[in-house]
């Protein structure tokens, strides 16, 4: 389903048919992740959507910022695994983002800024989407979390990348490893959030307003500052990101992987063996 660009009165009153919504405020693109009813987990449907979101926004000369949010009670739990089991398990189908730029960040990067608004369940996808931004604010009630060691595969969408170097090494692992969850504070704490807001929609205003700040600066200048920025951290990650989708897959085929699915769907604590 392609991204439903119109203008609205409010991030409140999404398009019910459309997976992202796209709304366009002067120079700032408002962009939103819109599976509520899933807590949006994202499917490959959506993941397409928001490809393409980015690659316009990044085409359009008339915006300078962007602004990523989630509607409903979460930004977003991760993906949808499910839906994405043909792509995950074979690598043959078509990949989601083939039509757009990579929301993960693993390829070419976004050439303007991002600004990454959460609020609710930020887990796994969803927290490495919140990564990939430039500005990240975060609501006072955010549950954060890269807790797919404990299920049955591992952060497979850049945090084993992002995350440490954003973080530092020993807050990532104590994350990754443990599974463990953590709020807004904590998050701010370890350098991963900018700003706090009281609730989410201070959040979103919040984050408007650094879009429009960004928005009226030189956008030549912003450019030449994220390529620069790109640039330096680029060229010690390239390799590490171009091996991810490899690894995903690969732990698709263990027994371990379909051991972690059947305790899911059982209601039980996995058994894990290493195979």
């Amino acid at each position: 389903m392609q991204a439903s660009e119109r203008r609205l009165d409010g991030p409140s009153l999404p398009p019910p048919d459309s997976k992202v919504t796209v709304e366009r405020r002067g120079e700032v693109c408002l962009i939103g992740l819109n599976r509520p009813h899933v807590h949006n987990r994202v499917d490959p449907e959506a993941f397409g959507a928001l490809a393409r979101a980015y690659a316009a926004y990044d085409a359009d000369d008339g915006l300078r910022a962007a602004v990523l949010f989630g509607h409903g009670e979460s930004f977003s739990r991760g993906i949808d695994v499910d839906a994405f089991t043909e792509v995950l398990r074979t690598g043959k189908a078509r990949a989601p983002d083939a039509d757009g730029i990579d929301p993960l960040g693993r390829r070419a990067p976004l050439s303007k800024p991002l600004v990454a608004v959460v609020h609710g369940d930020t887990w796994n996808m969803g927290h490495e989407l919140f990564l990939v931004a430039g500005i990240r604010v975060a609501s006072a009630d955010t549950r954060f979390a890269q807790d797919e060691n404990t299920h049955r595969c591992f952060p497979g969408g850049g945090s084993t990348v992002r995350f440490p170097r954003e973080a530092g090494w020993g807050n990532a692992m104590c994350n990754m490893l443990t599974g463990d969850h953590w709020g807004a504070e904590e998050a701010r704490r370890m350098g991963l959030v900018q700003e706090i807001a009281p609730d989410p929609r201070a959040a979103l205003d919040l984050g408007l307003d650094k879009a429009a700040r960004i928005a009226r600066c030189g956008p030549l200048g912003i450019k030449a500052t994220l390529a620069s920025a790109h640039v330096t951290v680029g060229q010690a990650e390239g390799a590490a990101f171009s091996n991810l989708a490899q690894q995903y897959r690969a732990l698709y085929g263990t027994k371990d992987f379909l051991e972690g699915w059947k305790a899911e769907a059982e209601g039980r604590t996995p058994l894990f063996k290493g195979r």
